[in-house]
C-alpha cells in the first residue's frame, strides 16, 4: 500500500461525515477522491467545499481501482449495503456506527470483508475522547479491579430539536432505515458497545423503550437496555428528550477497588474514586497520540501499519454489539428478557 492513501465517501445523508470531511481534506497522506449520494443539494455541497468528484451512482466511487478505502456514511440500512458492494470490489472499509441496521447485516459485512480481504473500522465519536481512552486503559489495566458495572448514558434533546439536517432526520425517524428503533437504536448502541468492550458479551438482557413526550414520530424517543453478567452488569440508556446538558454522556466503569467517571463538560475530565479517596479526584490524560485523535488518522494508520484499530472500533466487537442492540429491540418489543448469544 502506498504512503498516500486514496478514499471515496460513499453516502451523505449522514451528518457526522461533515464532521470527517475536513480530517480528509487535511490529514497528511490521505486524499479524498470522490463521494457519491442519491441528493443533489448535498453533492453540490460537498463539490463546493471540499473540491473532490461527486456521483450520483454509489457504484461510480466504489469501482474506482486507485481508492484504497471508503466512508460509508448514509443511513443504516443502505450503509451494509455499500459495505458488501465496496468490500466485493477490494475496498477497505469505515462505517459510521452502529455496524448496521440489524445482525444479519452485520454478519454479512464481515463474511464478505474477509473473503475479499479488506479491513473494516467502526467509528464510534466517543472512541476519540482521550479521558474516555485513559479510562479504558485503567480498567483493562487491573486499575479499578475486577468491573462489576458499566454505565452510560447518551441523551439529547431530538435529533430534530438540536439541529440535525433534515436528510438525516428523514432516516433516524424511520424504523426501516434506522434499524428497527429511534433512540434505542441511534444511542443505546454506545453504552452497548462499552459493556462488550469492557465486560465481554453479556448473557441476557432486557430493553424498554418508549414514545414518552414526542407524539408525531414513529419511533421511540427514551430506551434503556440493561446487560447481565454471571458476575456483573451493565446499563444503556439513550434518551431524545433530554433537556439540557446535565448527565447527558456520564459513562461510569465500576471496580472492586475503585470508580472511573467521565464527565464531558467543559472539555472532559476523568475522576477515579477508591477508600482513600471516595469523593473522587482527577486523573491526569495523557495527550492523544496522532493516530488516536480522529477516525481519520486511525483508519489511515491501521491500514498503514496492519495494526490493529482500537477496542470501540474493533469489527468483531462491533458485531457483538449489534447482536446485543437486537436483543434489547426484541426484549423491548417481547417484555421479555432475551439470552444471547440469539444464533
Amino acid at each position: 500500500m502506498t504512503s498516500q492513501l486514496r478514499f471515496g465517501v460513499l453516502g451523505l445523508t449522514h451528518d457526522h461525515i461533515w464532521d470527517h470531511l475536513p480530517d480528509l481534506k487535511t490529514e497528511e497522506g490521505v486524499e479524498l477522491v470522490s463521494a457519491a449520494d442519491p441528493h443533489l443539494a448535498l453533492r453540490e455541497r460537498c463539490a463546493d467545499e471540499f473540491g473532490c468528484a461527486v456521483y450520483e451512482r454509489y457504484e461510480d466511487v466504489w469501482a474506482d481501482d486507485s481508492l484504497d478505502g471508503v466512508f460509508i456514511y448514509a443511513d443504516n440500512a443502505t450503509g451494509a449495503e455499500l459495505a458488501i458492494a465496496a468490500a466485493q470490489a477490494g475496498r477497505h472499509l469505515l462505517i459510521e456506527k452502529p455496524m448496521a441496521s440489524d445482525l444479519e447485516s452485520a454478519d454479512t459485512v464481515l463474511v464478505q470483508a474477509r473473503q475479499a480481504g479488506v479491513r473494516v473500522m467502526v467509528n464510534w465519536p466517543f472512541a476519540w475522547w482521550p479521558q474516555l481512552q485513559h479510562a479504558l486503559r485503567l480498567a483493562n489495566s487491573g486499575d479499578v479491579g475486577e468491573v462489576w458495572q458499566v454505565r452510560y448514558r447518551a441523551a439529547h434533546e431530538g435529533p430534530r430539536e438540536m439541529g440535525c439536517s433534515p436528510y438525516f432526520c428523514d432516516w433516524l425517524y424511520d424504523p426501516a432505515r434506522n434499524g428497527a428503533g429511534g433512540a434505542l437504536t441511534d444511542y443505546c448502541c454506545y453504552g452497548a458497545l462499552l459493556a462488550r468492550t469492557v465486560i465481554g458479551l453479556p448473557s441476557r438482557v432486557s430493553g424498554t423503550a418508549g414514545r414518552f413526550v414526542k407524539q408525531d414520530i414513529e419511533v421511540e424517543d427514551n430506551a434503556i437496555l440493561v446487560m447481565t453478567y454471571p458476575h456483573a452488569l451493565a446499563v444503556s440508556e439513550g434518551s431524545w428528550t433530554h433537556i439540557g446538558k446535565l448527565g447527558a454522556y456520564v459513562t461510569m466503569i465500576f471496580g472492586e477497588r475503585g470508580t472511573l467517571l467521565i464527565e464531558p463538560r467543559d472539555g472532559g475530565r476523568l475522576l477515579r474514586a477508591d477508600p482513600d479517596h471516595p469523593e473522587g479526584v482527577a486523573v491526569p490524560v495523557p495527550e492523544a497520540p496522532p493516530h488516536l485523535r480522529n477516525a481519520t488518522a486511525h483508519f489511515a494508520h491501521g491500514l498503514r501499519t496492519g495494526e490493529a484499530f482500537c477496542q470501540l472500533c474493533d469489527d468483531r466487537l462491533c458485531r457483538d454489539t449489534q447482536e446485543i442492540l437486537e436483543a434489547g429491540l426484541i426484549s423491548a418489543e417481547e417484555g421479555r428478557e432475551v439470552s444471547l448469544p440469539l444464533k
